[in-house]
């Protein structure tokens, strides 16, 4: 009968329209040097991929979630929650190596990546994980399928590429940001910042 079509487990789930999730940003100067080097990247292959801009390369600490109609103000106060009490002192990444996200032969991002030189990011993705779990922010964060990888994503659409050794590009990490991203519209909101600082003695 067509009123079985409209039965509530067969309405498809609406689609994410707002992201949420931990990130860093290079300073200014380092972040030109990182866009200089994505359109170089990008001029030395035959696809039509565009480098990001320079104002939208960061380093994802943690994936929160992406949610249809806005964020939820719970989710939203429990990682301010949590973020406020990260006590990290400020620390140095180096990102050494250029790498493919592809599935080979399919194209995908290309991303920065560091082996050591990104400890300190680790150590941050690890103390914001056990902090969520604290303030009760819920559900499974980030992923549960692969392991923590730092990188900063250059450009998207790029064909794939064995990972290799490139100049060294580094900049000290003094603050994290919880960001709303608003899927589909190429734009990131800072909804906050705090900055790094060593706990009290």
């Amino acid at each position: 009968m067509p009123e079985q079509l409209w039965l509530p487990g067969l309405e498809a789930p609406p689609t994410p329209t707002d992201g949420l999730f931990f990130a860093v940003f290079p300073d200014a100067n380092t972040a030109a040097i990182m866009s200089k080097f994505a359109q170089e990247l990008c001029a030395g292959t035959r696809v039509r991929s565009k480098p990001l801009a320079a104002n939208r390369l960061h380093v994802t600490l943690l994936h929160l979630g992406n949610f249809a109609g806005g964020l939820p103000p719970d989710k939203v106060d429990a990682a301010m929650r949590a973020a406020a009490s990260i006590r990290m002192a400020p620390f140095t990444v180096e990102f050494d190596a250029v790498a493919s996200f592809a599935s080979k032969p399919r194209p995908g991002p290309l991303v920065l990546t560091g082996g050591g030189g990104a400890a300190g990011l680790h150590a941050l993705h690890d103390a914001l994980g056990q902090a969520l779990e604290h303030a009760g922010f819920g559900g499974r964060v980030g992923s549960v399928v692969t392991s923590y990888v730092p990188h900063v994503t250059l450009a998207y659409g790029m064909p794939w590429a064995a990972e290799r050794p490139v100049e060294s590009m580094c900049w000290n990490v003094r603050e994290f940001a919880l960001i709303h991203s608003l899927l589909g519209r190429t734009r990131h909101v800072a909804l906050a910042r705090w900055p790094l600082t060593a706990a009290q003695s």
